[in-house]
């Protein structure tokens, strides 16, 4: 399988007549673009806004992270989701970098929506402060979702996806400013060089904890709590397999533009034929009962010893229950001789001190902790604020809160904020773009 990635680097994004990228600057005919956002019924207002690296702007509550693309030769850019089920990971595909389309809702921030600072101190915590961002703030009738903690947001997500591709087709007749190349050869035909290289295997855990559909992330369109773990190519998790989902608190979320850009997953093709010899992707789950969590963590095993891993890398979309889920598949791993690192946030409490894991286990020797989903964060007063900034101080919005008997409100009277890590979007980026470093004490 081989998958072409024909990179566009954007410089500047601006509104004009016609949606097109022009040495660097991509024009953006607003008109057009709303009139892709409002093909859904649901969608009952919606703006665009374009926000750069250093503006001084607030978005909250965000929901969701998308790269715009175009799939070369034809077929939807999220196959199984925003058109017919083909097969992802093999061809070519063009790529808007540098920026990304953001969602952001306007009433009804949830448990897994975020929070985005674009300059200050906010800045930091997110890997999205650093991109050009094309925002689309809208709002719908989805009245069953109001006045949820858990909402599903299909409409909201679903247009950030066609959005995305509406922006993606500006390049589909231009040359790309580079190619980049993903092959892996078939496990069984692979050089006596490469095969006494140690061989390494990627094991994922997105978010699939809900039994009840539209909140998990999506493999092809399928619910990933349907399924059991499965061997993926890599480039099919680059090029649109996978979508986020509408769960989990948001720190701890991989977006779909995570998926797009995974940087383990490209860190670990770096080393391929060089240090390591990358077997693959084992797309694993997370359950909710012990039954269901053993039984993954069986399947995995087995499926990394089969492939002859030596080593495995495991990282996890969330924390808290999935926790065991983590543990359970790195113990069975190294049950079965397979060296193990597994990459996770933690929950240790607003002063640190409490268990990082709901689960641990001796044989967890080697973490990469991303960060702490309960530090306290104190931000200023941002001069513009997309969406509504009284949706982080709602209880139903993980890692803000409406009043604390010490803390007070999420939101103070002269706009400045306080909040847990929990709300800042994507946050912990267990995906592999973390700037976090550990400090001793």
């Amino acid at each position: 399988m081989k998958l072409e990635l024909g990179n566009f680097y954007v410089k500047e994004i601006c509104f004009g007549d016609n949606t097109s990228l022009k040495d660097g600057i991509l024009t953006v005919n607003k008109e057009e673009a709303l009139a892709v956002v409002k093909e859904d019924e649901h969608i009952t207002e919606a703006e665009l806004y374009i926000v750069s690296p250093g503006d001084r702007v607030r978005l909250v509550p965000v929901k969701e992270a998308i790269e715009p693309r175009y799939r070369v030769g034809g077929g939807p850019v999220f196959p199984g989701v925003t058109g017919d089920l083909m097969q992802a990971g093999n061809g070519t595909t063009y790529a808007l970098k540098d920026m990304s389309v953001l969602v952001v809702g306007r009433h009804y921030g949830g448990f897994q929506d975020g929070l985005i600072d674009m300059s200050g101190e906010g800045a930091k915590y997110t890997y999205y402060s650093q991109l050009k961002n094309l925002v689309l703030v809208a709002d719908t009738d989805e009245i069953f979702e109001q006045k949820e903690q858990q909402k599903k947001n299909r409409a909201l997500r679903w247009a950030g996806m066609r959005l995305a591709e509406y922006i993606g087709a500006a390049v589909k007749d231009l040359t790309p400013d580079e190619v980049e190349t993903f092959e892996l050869e078939p496990i069984t035909k692979r050089s006596k060089e490469l095969n006494e290289l140690p061989s390494v295997v990627l094991v994922l855990q997105p978010q699939s904890q809900m039994e009840e559909g539209g909140y998990n992330d999506l493999n092809y369109g399928w619910d990933t709590n349907r399924m059991l773990p499965t061997f993926m190519h890599p480039n099919e998790v680059l090029d649109g397999a996978m979508i986020s989902g509408s769960f989990m608190p948001c720190s701890s979320k991989w977006s779909t533009y995570d998926f797009q850009n995974f940087p383990m997953i490209r860190r670990l093709y770096k080393e391929h034929g060089k240090t390591i010899n990358f077997l693959g992707v084992i797309m694993s789950n997370l359950n909710v009962a012990l039954e269901q969590k053993d039984r993954a963590a069986l399947f995995v095993a087995q499926m990394a010893k089969t492939l002859g891993a030596d080593s495995a890398v495991v990282a996890e979309e969330g924390y808290g229950n999935p926790d065991a889920d983590f543990t359970g598949c790195i113990v069975a791993l190294e049950n079965a001789g397979i060296k193990t690192v597994g990459l996770t946030n933690e929950c240790t409490g607003r002063d640190g001190a409490s268990q990082p894991l709901v689960s641990l286990d001796e044989k967890e020797d080697a973490i990469v902790s991303c960060g702490n989903v309960s530090t306290l964060i104190r931000l200023p007063k941002m001069e513009t604020v997309l969406g509504e900034l009284e949706s982080l101080a709602r209880d139903g919005l993980s890692g803000g809160w409406s009043n604390d008997e010490i803390l007070g409100a999420s939101v103070k009277e002269d706009g400045s904020i306080i909040m847990e890590n929990n709300a800042m979007f994507c946050g912990d980026q267990v995906v592999g773009w973390s700037v976090k470093r550990m400090v001793e004490f």
